[in-house]
């Protein structure tokens, strides 16, 4: 039988109406499925309140007072957004040739670089509009499994259509700058600054084309760890803008050829300027948030909320005083390595029943048994010999020097030890008039000790630094003169309930001295006559002074002791204290933020310093002329006009303070406008300086306030530290230039700050 020939025509009756029947039933299916994802079926998609204010993780600005940034505070995503002004338009120009070619022309999702990509599967590019990838980047940065991807894919498209419905175009790539991710940077805002340390209006064509290249993948074109791929990538880009018309041949020439050059900034919470100061405002930030909450109900996360905070902190002052704590830490520290190693012993002391100085070798012991690893040992082990066998056996580590961080093998004792012996300091300096904080500086190196030595919770026993306060009081209640004569020899002064205090003084001191020559040599026993005069209450009348001068009295024991410094007080109070000599009395409390502003620039708190008359005008001016006596031949502080480039005929004061058995250092330094405090110690007081020539304050703190004024009068452009301490309008000088045979016949004029005082 002949076979049949095929004839077309006679099925095309069947074929074509198959063909529209499977056309019909993809589009129904394929408007059903979109369908179904637009109302949720697959997941929620953004409402319209979401599109029309989409939220993104912005980090806390933080301000110095001339508007640099400081730091950010961000928990994940260092982020910062920018105003379309601040897009230079190469920058555009390079995203626009390189991600989406047609982007100016589709709305949202572009069909034919789609079947594109649907054909070479996606090896000649994805398929992704910018559109498409800002809706990825707002809405979809969750992780997504495989099997999701083409739902996310769909998602994106409908998200992609309602984002060009209600954005401009230039809207769409402002938002897509801020919200695309740069590895440890977000936005292109924070990656300018990271990579280039540049703001992003400042990106040359070559930069941009850096950027937009990091895009395809955040660390395969890292410009810093994979400088080669990223020239390869650059170049692509610059390859693109000619091709799209950006570029003409010779510009295009000429930046390809060009080497890679980055200035790599990368800032996080232990790097950058004042990291200290940037630590606790985050956690003072905190407790404001909470407070305003409470007070209007509106919660603001200062990890995400992109607020702006506005500081006193002058970058100026913050840099002077972070070099001098650094110069002269480093200098410290090896004096006491070398003191250390001269002695032969490990420098931890205790104290026998009657208070002297013994060794302590069982010192680390203790101090092991407190830290996580004893403790993780000890849940592990129950044998000791177990336990000291893990201690003592060389594992590597990294360990802090003044040369920087080091890789060794050391046993977790060996190491305490070393950790032990580090010295620490604590600096601060303020405006006393309008109590802005202008440095803070409150330990050596924040990677590797976040203890803050400024705080008001970081107290320390202040020596001698308290006496002025003393003498204060005895001033406002006329109990002496600053020029009446006053013996140095041995004074019993009685307690409220009776029982009584005889102090010693540290060294040989002259007979007889005026009362400003006492407080000049630091000499204990004048100090204690003054609480003498102040009577059986002594103790509780100057806690109300320190108290009204910014300092916590609450902690005060109600001996006259307190007089010699024996309690424990922060620089922060310290600072603030010695604020009010330099203020004419008023007391004006120091404070570090001016005002808070969310993202949009609303201000939402304003921050004024509080004020207390403390001391009348005459005492208060009376204090500072004393205090500058300190620094003049003869003081216990004269060592700062001697070793440091000071301009001659400056005002400026000072009180050095030592605590027993060399623990703390300190200085307090004063100018007309600028007051300024710091102290130097160990982390533990069972570790210091075992000779008092190096363990006295005016060797371990009194070096860095004159390094740091060393270069702020350097600084011709600024008049901090200038002018002089003027008496009160209306109110006569009291003359310390003592008419008087007691300075003639003084047996002891000599440089006290060789042998300063010591706390008993």
């Amino acid at each position: 039988m002949a076979k049949k020939k095929f004839n077309l025509k006679n099925y095309l009756h069947l074929v074509i109406p198959s063909m529209w029947i499977g056309f019909l039933c993809m589009l129904t299916f394929a408007i059903l499925f979109f369908g179904s994802i637009k109302i949720g079926m697959w997941g929620a998609l953004p409402d319209t309140s979401e599109l029309e204010n989409p939220k993104t993780k912005l980090a806390s600005e933080i301000y110095a007072n001339n508007g640099d940034i400081l730091g950010k505070i961000f928990f994940q995503e260092n982020r910062t957004n920018c105003t379309f002004e601040e897009i230079p338009e190469h920058l555009k120009e390079a995203l626009i040739a390189t991600e989406d070619e047609r982007f100016e022309n589709h709305s949202g999702i572009d069909a034919k670089a789609l079947i594109r990509a649907i054909i070479n599967l996606g090896k000649d590019g994805g398929g992704s509009t910018i559109t498409q990838q800002l809706a990825k980047n707002l809405f979809h940065r969750e992780s997504i499994s495989k099997s999701n991807r083409i739902i996310q894919k769909f998602k994106e498209w409908i998200l992609a259509l309602q984002i060009e419905q209600r954005y401009t175009k230039d809207e769409i790539i402002l938002m897509y700058f801020n919200t695309v991710p740069y590895g440890n940077s977000y936005g292109i805002k924070s990656a300018a600054r990271t990579y280039f340390n540049k703001n992003t209006e400042d990106l040359t064509v070559e930069e941009s084309a850096v950027l937009v290249g990091m895009l395809k993948a955040n660390t395969t074109y890292n410009p810093v760890k994979n400088p080669t791929n990223s020239v390869q990538r650059r170049n692509v880009v610059l390859a693109q803008m000619h091709k799209n018309s950006y570029l003409d041949k010779h510009d295009y020439d000429s930046l390809k050829a060009l080497p890679l050059k980055t200035n790599y900034s990368f800032t996080d919470h232990n790097t950058g300027i004042a990291t200290y100061f940037r630590a606790h405002l985050t956690q003072w930030l905190k407790t404001w948030t909470q407070q305003y909450a409470a007070q209007t109900g509106i919660k603001y996360n200062i990890y995400d909320d992109g607020l702006k905070i506005y500081t006193t902190i002058d970058p100026m002052l913050q840099a002077y005083a972070e070099e001098a704590v650094s110069s002269h830490m480093a200098i410290l520290q090896q004096q006491f390595w070398d003191e250390t190693k001269k002695r032969k012993k490990d420098p931890w002391y205790g104290e026998d029943k009657r208070g002297n100085r013994v060794y302590d070798p069982e010192y680390p012991q203790r101090m092991i048994k407190q830290s996580h690893r004893y403790r993780s040992l000890k849940n592990k082990y129950t044998q000791s010999d177990s336990i000291n066998f893990y201690l003592n056996k060389p594992i590597p580590m990294k360990l802090f020097t003044w040369e920087g961080e080091v890789d060794t093998i050391l046993s977790p004792m060996d190491s305490l030890k070393y950790t032990k012996q580090i010295l620490h300091a604590g600096f601060m300096s303020f405006e006393p008039q309008t109590g802005y904080i202008k440095a803070w500086v409150g330990g050596i190196n924040h990677a590797y000790f976040q203890y803050d030595h400024v705080n008001k919770k970081a107290t320390r026993q202040v020596g001698s630094t308290f006496k002025p306060l003393v003498y204060a009081r005895g001033l406002d209640d006329g109990k002496f003169h600053p020029c009446e004569i006053e013996s140095t020899g041995p004074v019993i002064v009685e307690y409220a309930n009776g029982k009584e205090w005889k102090p010693s003084n540290s060294g040989k001191v002259p007979e007889t001295v005026t009362f400003y020559e006492g407080l000049q040599k630091s000499i204990n026993t004048v100090t204690a006559r003054v609480m003498k005069r102040l009577g059986p209450n002594s103790a509780e009348v100057v806690r109300q002074t320190a108290s009204k001068m910014g300092i916590d009295g609450s902690k005060f024991e109600p001996y006259p002791s307190i007089c010699l410094g024996t309690m424990d007080i922060s620089v922060f109070e310290m600072v603030s204290a010695y604020g009010t000599f330099v203020n004419q009395g008023i007391w004006v409390e120091p404070i570090f933020v001016t005002r808070i502003e969310d993202k949009n620039g609303n201000i939402l708190a304003d921050f004024t310093p509080k004020k207390d008359e403390a001391l009348s005008t005459s005492t208060a001016h009376t204090i500072c002329k004393m205090l500058e006596k300190v620094t003049m031949p003869g003081g216990t502080a004269a060592r700062l006009r001697r070793d440091y480039k000071l301009p001659e005929n400056v005002a400026i004061g000072g009180k050095t303070g030592t605590t027993q058995n060399n623990s703390d250092g300190w200085f307090m330094g004063i100018t007309p406008n600028l007051v300024s405090g710091c102290w130097v110690g160990a982390e533990e007081r069972n570790v210091h300086f075992y000779n008092t020539r190096y363990g006295q304050g005016a060797n371990m703190a009194l070096p860095i306030f004159g390094k740091y004024m060393e270069k702020v009068y350097a600084n011709k452009s600024t008049s901090l530290g200038n002018g002089k301490f003027e008496p009160p309008n209306g109110m006569p000088l009291i003359e310390l230039e003592c008419n008087s045979d007691s300075l003639n016949t003084n047996p002891l004029n000599s440089d006290f700050s060789e042998f300063d005082e010591s706390l008993f």
